[in-house]
């Protein structure tokens, strides 16, 4: 089942996270890598920043979830993480076509990650979105995101159908 996160699921969010994101350890430089990924703290300021989680339940516990924030004229897919125990089920796909569905229709969606996590690329690619080129890459990341330039320098965006048809920019 998928369904809003709220308050009392914040430590799960945050365990999910930080459950998930040791797939980076041995990928992304070892500079962007900390642990915990993602404190409790940067989760809240995430939230209150208009990240809206949504989270997949199976048998009445979080194990899944991904958020959404509308950032100026665009929307963005962000942290998405299922647990370790529960890759490969397709939860993912479930909750990134929920969230693709809850996007107005002319609303180019775009999607952050980091440019050495191939699978990331991968599901996302396999789903309907590709890859911007390094310059647009750049000035997306600059204009929707608040991340360390460090950060820009090792991540890719991935964009929708519609984002390319709404700005007629070409892969």
């Amino acid at each position: 089942m998928i369904r809003p996160c709220i308050n009392k699921d914040l430590d799960t969010i945050h365990e999910i996270i930080n459950d998930a994101s040791r797939a980076y350890k041995t990928v992304i430089p070892e500079d962007r890598f900390k642990e915990p990924y993602m404190t409790k703290e940067e989760l809240q300021h995430e939230i209150d920043d208009g990240v809206i989680f949504w989270g997949y339940e199976e048998n009445g516990k979080l194990i899944g979830v991904m958020g959404i924030q509308r950032v100026k004229d665009v929307t963005l897919i962000r942290h998405a993480y299922v647990q370790t125990i529960n890759r490969r089920k397709g939860i993912g796909k479930k909750l990134l076509s929920f969230l693709v569905d809850q996007t107005t229709t002319n609303r180019p969606i775009l999607i952050g990650t980091w440019a050495e996590a191939k699978w990331a690329i991968s599901f996302y690619e396999k789903h309907g979105f590709r890859l911007v080129s390094p310059e647009t890459k750049n000035k997306l990341l600059r204009t929707y995101w608040s991340i360390p330039e460090r950060q820009i320098e090792t991540s890719v965006v991935l964009a929708n159908q519609t984002w390319f048809e709404t700005t007629g920019v070409k892969q």
